[in-house]
């Protein structure tokens, strides 16, 4: 006898506010009834001098605007918030500055004759990143984790089961925020290339070479004639307000190294110098991986000693 496992559908959208009138959330029934009450106003004290028909009119009008803004959607977001984000960005200063601005300007500096526009303070969330990989965010640390994917379509409905209640045994551990990043970068396939070209060049057996020169043109071919991607799979965990310990970030991190160990993928926790080129390629990912161990801008970089010996000259 087959033994099936049991399937249960749940809603995409399980974070949706719940619905409290009318098929509308409270924050929808909030704008709907702040509008009905300034409206409201606006007829005690306008209808004794504006004809009815204009302020009918002019009723539906902004009826319908703000009904839209309380139930429009754009981008994911609802309509107000949307247009609360769109008007923080257009008042938000265009040009920052990682140094202090605000400071007074010395008095035998010239002041220009025209008003310049100062940058404003660039206020970056994360502080440093040490060498063991936590990142420091003020009064928390976090850290970050590589994991590679699985295809769950590949797998019988015994695995598929097992896989998703590993899975979900960690999402219940979790009692701090935690991000998970899936993103698509480029692979640049002609360096591979290059460097496997130049390798088989070295090799004594001529039919190793010779495979390996086949598969370097094969890779250069590729990456001509497509753009190839790489999925790249980033945890952050973070440490609670409370939370004691100089490394929890890095403890949180192991444990999450071992809990998804049984899902059959490689996961590592990365150290401070992969951490900073993994920051580096998510604000820019079409650039070049730049290497990691950068120093800070208040780092002082000194050159090795040079010691030169003087050989004595015969007289």
């Amino acid at each position: 006898m087959n033994e099936h496992t049991g399937r249960t559908r749940m809603p995409a959208d399980v974070d949706a506010p719940d619905k409290v009138a009318y098929g509308l959330t409270f924050r929808q029934l909030a704008i709907l009834a702040v509008a009905a009450v300034v409206f409201y106003g606006a007829w005690q004290s306008l209808h004794t001098v504006v004809p009815v028909p204009v302020l009918v009119g002019a009723a539906v009008v902004v009826g319908g605007l703000v009904f839209g803004v309380a139930v429009g959607r754009r981008d994911g977001l609802s309509l107000d918030v949307w247009l609360l984000a769109a008007v923080r960005h257009w008042r938000a200063p265009r040009a920052l500055s990682t140094t202090d601005t605000t400071s007074k300007t010395p008095d035998w500096v010239q002041a220009p004759k025209t008003p310049v526009m100062l940058p404003a303070p660039l206020k970056l969330p994360a502080d440093a990143i040490d060498d063991g990989g936590e990142i420091r965010l003020g009064a928390t640390r976090a850290a970050m984790v590589a994991a590679t994917n699985v295809n769950l379509a590949l797998r019988t409905p015994d695995e598929q089961a097992a896989l998703v209640d590993t899975f979900g045994r960690w999402l219940n551990s979790l009692s701090t925020p935690t991000q998970i990043v899936v993103s698509a970068q480029p692979v640049d396939l002609h360096s591979a290339a290059r460097t496997l070209a130049t390798a088989a060049d070295a090799w004594a057996h001529p039919a190793l070479a010779d495979a390996a020169a086949d598969h370097a043109r094969f890779l250069d071919d590729l990456a001509t004639g497509r753009d190839p991607l790489r999925r790249q799979v980033l945890i952050v965990t973070r440490t609670g307000a409370g939370e004691r310990g100089e490394h929890a970030a890095r403890r949180r991190a192991d444990d999450t190294v071992r809990a998804l160990s049984g899902l059959g993928v490689s996961t590592r926790a990365l150290d401070g110098a992969a951490v900073t080129a993994a920051i580096a390629a998510a604000a820019d990912p079409y650039r070049p991986p730049r290497p990691g161990g950068l120093a800070a801008p208040d780092t002082v970089i000194t050159g090795p000693d040079i010691h030169t010996d003087r050989k004595k000259r015969p007289r």
